[in-house]
């Protein structure tokens, strides 16, 4: 979990993940001014903390690279802000054990009503429509959230990708 100031909606993210669907839980905080490490740690999380911030970018690089250091089969990266729906966690482990497909991407967008009343700020919910629907044109693709903070990966995907070169800000996704 990539996490930055999420003391308030940690706790929610986890509990939703059904009980024994995930092996372990890596915390990555990106130098937090709230209590998320504390919290994190409380709760038994395996915790990382950036001394200082890395960007989002760079927070996910961690948390890749930890995984995998940490001997994963599957990676999941779910953002614990509470937008994503932490209990769909072992249907996206699901597919990819079934070997349909190597990554799965989850979308905290639906429906509008979904994503707003879901704690997405409008300003954020206008921005990713329209930077999706630009770039599912430039990329021949029809995804509903090329930004999602919820996938999941086999380990195979991420040993092949160089996301190491990848930006330390947001366009890290890209």
């Amino acid at each position: 979990m990539p996490a930055y100031n999420a003391e308030q909606t940690l706790a929610a993210t986890l509990a939703d993940i059904p009980p024994g669907s995930v092996d372990e839980v890596i915390l990555v905080d990106d130098a937090s001014k709230d209590n998320t490490v504390a919290i994190a740690r409380e709760m038994g999380l395996t915790v990382i903390a950036h001394p200082t911030n890395r960007g989002y970018g760079g927070n996910q690089k961690t948390c890749y690279r930890l995984a995998l250091e940490h001997g994963a089969d599957i990676v999941v990266m779910i953002h614990p802000d509470y937008q994503y729906d932490s209990r769909v966690v072992p249907h996206a482990v699901g597919i990819l054990e079934l070997g349909i497909c190597d990554i799965v991407l989850g979308s905290r967008i639906r429906t509008r009503h979904e994503a707003l009343s879901g704690g997405m700020p409008i300003y954020k919910y206008i921005s990713n429509r329209i930077l999706t629907l630009t770039e599912n044109f430039a990329l021949g693709q029809n995804l509903g959230d090329f930004h999602s903070g919820f996938r999941a990966y086999r380990r195979e995907v991420l040993e092949r990708i160089a996301f190491e070169r990848n930006s330390d800000d947001f366009v890290f996704d890209t």
